[in-house]
């Protein structure tokens, strides 16, 4: 019989509660290194906690991360507490998500949509 050891256990529950996730939380101070500097493409979802539609997509973000995690990161960044980055880029509405590549931006989609949708809008790099 097989039985999972208790650290299994753990990242099971981890999982289950939505702590182990592949995508990365960015800072305005970090930004410049996780975004910016980073080889791969990052998708950047700038979102706030009292967004619904952000609440929506979130979880389409999850699958995307962990399905294509060789070919593309994906960042996101509260613009409550990071007001400067979104400025910075003019997020004027949210959900916003920013691909960037080398560093720069080089796509926006703006508003929850359906997976397919972002996998068709990042076809590019995926």
């Amino acid at each position: 019989m097989f039985r999972f050891s208790a650290r299994d256990d753990r990242a099971r529950t981890r999982k289950e509660r939505g702590t182990m996730t592949d995508t990365v939380k960015v800072t305005d101070s970090s930004f410049s290194d996780d975004v910016l500097a980073n080889d791969k493409p990052v998708l950047v979802d700038f979102w706030a906690t009292w967004c619904g539609p952000c609440k929506m997509v979130a979880p389409v973000l999850e699958e995307i991360a962990a399905e294509h995690k060789d070919k593309i990161q994906i960042a996101k960044l509260d613009i409550d507490e990071n007001p400067n980055t979104a400025r910075d880029y003019q997020v004027m509405s949210i959900p916003t998500l920013i691909l960037f590549q080398g560093g720069k931006p080089v796509k926006q989609i703006t508003g929850a949509k359906p997976k397919a949708a972002l996998l068709d809008d990042l076809s590019e790099v995926l």
